[in-house]
């Protein structure tokens, strides 16, 4: 008989006791007793399983605060799609919460039956996202990604998404297969006239809904933490009035894009129609909270997942 690994059967040991204690509501003396162990073996057995994100948790009671907010956003921006999850003061993570809440839409999309295509762009909060979704199987389906998957030393760009929602779900995946900047505009325009290209720029303006992250424009933002740019080309782009960045896009205060050669040299999916496609930005937080506000200005988006405290900012005004 084949053994089993030794960490495969903590983790089975975990998802079981998990399980007891989440779903079966059977307190830890309970689980020790069920399963042969001490307390103190179940109670490590427990959190492993929180640890090793074998436990995800919705909470479906809707607050009215949050409802409160997102009404608001909503008449404010004329948005299709909003959704405002509470602010935990505290917390370090730029990601939880608005990661579980985008889990939980970019689900309610791939459990259509009738086929649609789904665009997804890149970053922390979307892989965040994509990392929460449940195994499924989708083959109606087309999920393209926006922006390209290749790095600045040509390796594979860590935060670009498709890949990691291959893992997850039985769809066809049309990956970008460019850089995420070209070196120049010239070249950006000789790879875009590529065959497989051209239909990934064809499929992405066609998408039904899109989800994608929004970064600040700072010396510390992904795009020169992951050295896509350097720091001089970033104060430039702060210079000339750069307030965010989507799919690599720079976008002044009022959510137009800048008219700059770096803006000429991203690779990316043009954002598709936002009149035939529902276009959803994920992301919170002080740093990105102006970023968010000039995208919903210049209608850049219409749909929007972020927090209660980048919610009150967006509405101050």
């Amino acid at each position: 008989m084949a053994r089993r690994s030794e960490t495969g059967g903590r983790l089975d040991d975990a998802a079981r006791a998990g399980w007891l204690y989440y779903v079966a509501g059977r307190t830890q003396d309970e689980i020790a007793s069920a399963m042969g162990i001490s307390r103190q073996s179940a109670q490590r057995l427990v959190s492993l399983a929180v640890a090793e994100r074998l436990i995800k948790v919705r909470l479906d009671h809707p607050i009215a605060a949050c409802l409160e907010k997102s009404e608001a956003l909503r008449e404010r921006f004329s948005l299709k799609y909003v959704e405002v999850v509470p602010s935990d003061p505290a917390g370090v993570s730029s990601t939880v919460g608005i990661a579980e809440a985008g889990a939980a839409e970019i689900e309610r999309w791939l459990r259509k039956t009738d086929p649609i295509v789904l665009a997804i762009g890149t970053g922390r909060t979307l892989k965040a996202a994509v990392d929460q979704l449940p195994p499924m199987e989708c083959p109606q389906h087309r999920i393209v990604s926006l922006t390209g998957n290749i790095g600045p030393d040509g390796s594979a760009a860590y935060y670009n998404v498709i890949f990691s929602m291959a893992d997850a779900i039985k769809a066809r995946h049309f990956p970008m297969p460019l850089p995420v900047l070209c070196s120049s505009a010239e070249e950006r325009e000789l790879l875009h006239e590529q065959s497989m290209v051209r239909s990934t720029l064809a499929l992405g303006a066609a998408a039904n809904v899109t989800f994608v992250g929004v970064g600040q424009l700072a010396e510390n933002a992904p795009l020169c933490v992951d050295g896509f740019l350097e720091v001089q080309e970033m104060r430039d782009l702060i210079a000339k009035g750069g307030a965010g960045e989507i799919c690599g896009w720079s976008f002044d205060r009022d959510g137009q894009f800048l008219d700059t050669p770096i803006n000429d040299r991203v690779a990316s999916v043009p954002l598709p129609p936002r009149e035939t496609s529902t276009v959803i930005g994920i992301a919170q937080g002080k740093q990105k909270s102006s970023a968010i506000l000039a995208a919903l200005r210049g209608g850049l988006l219409n749909g929007v997942i972020t927090d209660e405290a980048s919610a009150e900012y967006l509405l101050r005004d």
